[in-house]
């Protein structure tokens, strides 16, 4: 008998698994059933669903879920219905974790952009977690305005700051903002005004791929709406007017974008020590005596996942921080009131550090590189001549590289012009083995 027979003939047997399902594998690739699905759900609700999300649904026992998607579930299913904790928590998930219940978890899309997926994903292996994506809005909404995704920036303003729009903007960029609310878009169209990207195309899909779907498209300066659906996602066209405040993706922006009080390590200056410091995705650096926070800010502007803690005890200073951090579309930076080595203790373990004032206090160069991580960078800046030879005591027991960075700038004098030397600024760099 042909192998394909003998397969045929012994599913056929009576009590034989017909299915990969009824031999306890509902992955289908050998790995045994996860206890917790996670179905993303669009605006068209439990019909729009494909039939594995629909037999999850089903079979569960219990549903997690916000109340909107809840309220979207057929009477006929016996899960008991959980709506999500305020504020925001997964651990009632958690607590399944072991019990041998069918549990699922109801999300907006593809719950792994942006969604409980993705929080739910840091703290469960990936044999746990089964995930059942439904389109996202965001492929939506490129379907509609016929924008290739790949080309747009995405940004999410649920539960994040406004501010973080700020990094986003350049002229002739196109991006997908998720909106926390109904209020978000006039939010966004207030601020692209006070940047001066009044112009831009501002593009309002409110429930895209229900029943209920709308588009709103105006400018940014004519915005005039006043209400908008508690679910919509913002598509921008950002042109930029002639006061349009517009930043480079370089490091070193312009020393006239700061606030500050003098305390600000200048342009060019700026960037070299930013080079030294070498930003990686998902990286963490300590500002140590930030001034206006220029140094962490700029880290932070690298990548959108690098992190940074500033860490300053002057009290106006800390208010300079926050203004930058908000202006320049870093809103995450992590203020830290107080002086190093003291302020240090307890805070996460850095992958760059960067002592931009207080070398010479005492213990604050020894505890920056016990905190250190291991293959981690040191950059410090010296002005004076005490904090240089802080630095360079400090090279001869450590190792690391030292460079004098001098900059002079063209200055009228007279009917001509003629060189002015800025202060010379000592520079280490170390790298812990």
């Amino acid at each position: 008998m042909p192998f394909f027979e003998q397969r045929k003939y012994a599913a056929a047997l009576p009590g034989a698994p017909q299915t990969c399902q009824e031999r306890g594998n509902t992955n289908g690739d050998g790995r045994m059933p996860a206890w917790l699905t996670v179905v993303g759900m669009g605006d068209d609700g439990f019909a729009g669903l494909g039939r594995p999300a629909r037999r999850a649904l089903l079979d569960a026992s219990v549903v997690f879920g916000g109340e909107r998607h809840l309220a979207m579930l057929p009477p006929r299913l016996r899960a008991r219905r959980e709506p999500w904790p305020r504020p925001f928590d997964v651990a009632p998930v958690l607590a399944h974790r072991g019990n041998h219940a069918s549990v699922c978890v109801l999300a907006s899309g593809d719950p792994m952009l942006f969604g409980v997926g993705a929080t739910l994903a840091r703290q469960l292996t990936a044999d746990e977690m089964r995930v059942l994506p439904a389109p996202s809005s965001l492929s939506l909404a490129a379907a509609r305005l016929g924008w290739p995704l790949q080309d747009v920036a995405t940004l999410s303003l649920v539960g994040r700051p406004l501010a973080a729009l700020n990094g986003c903007l350049h002229r002739g960029s196109r991006i997908f903002v998720l909106c926390s609310d109904g209020c978000t878009p006039g939010a966004i169209a207030a601020l692209l005004n006070e940047r001066g990207f009044g112009p831009s195309r501002m593009i309002v899909l409110e429930h895209l791929g229900g029943a209920s779907e709308r588009r709103i498209d105006v400018r940014a300066d004519a915005w005039n709406q006043d209400e908008v659906a508690a679910l919509n996602l913002v598509a921008i066209e950002c042109r930029a007017g002639e006061r349009a405040l517009a930043l480079p993706l370089t490091p070193g922006l312009a020393d006239e974008v700061w606030q500050h009080d003098g305390q600000l390590t200048k342009r060019d200056v700026r960037a070299i020590t930013l080079a030294r410091l070498a930003p990686e995705p998902g990286e963490l650096l300590w500002d140590v005596g930030a001034g206006c926070g220029s140094i962490g800010i700029e880290w932070m502007r690298a990548h959108p996942s690098c992190r940074a803690i500033a860490i300053e005890a002057h009290a106006g200073r800390q208010r300079f921080i926050e203004h930058n951090r908000d202006a320049l579309g870093a809103p995450g930076l992590q203020i830290v009131a107080g002086n190093a080595p003291d302020a240090l203790e307890g805070l996460a373990t850095p992958d760059a550090i960067f002592i931009g004032g207080g070398v010479t206090a005492p213990g604050v160069l020894d505890t920056c590189w016990a905190q250190l991580r291991s293959g981690g960078r040191l950059v410090a800046n010296a002005v004076t001549v005490q904090s240089e030879a802080a630095l360079i005591a400090w090279r001869e027991q450590h190792g690391g590289t030292l460079t004098r960075v001098s900059v002079a700038q063209a200055q009228p004098l007279g009917g001509f012009d003629t060189w002015r030397q800025a202060l010379p600024i000592t520079l280490l760099e170390s790298r812990k083995p």
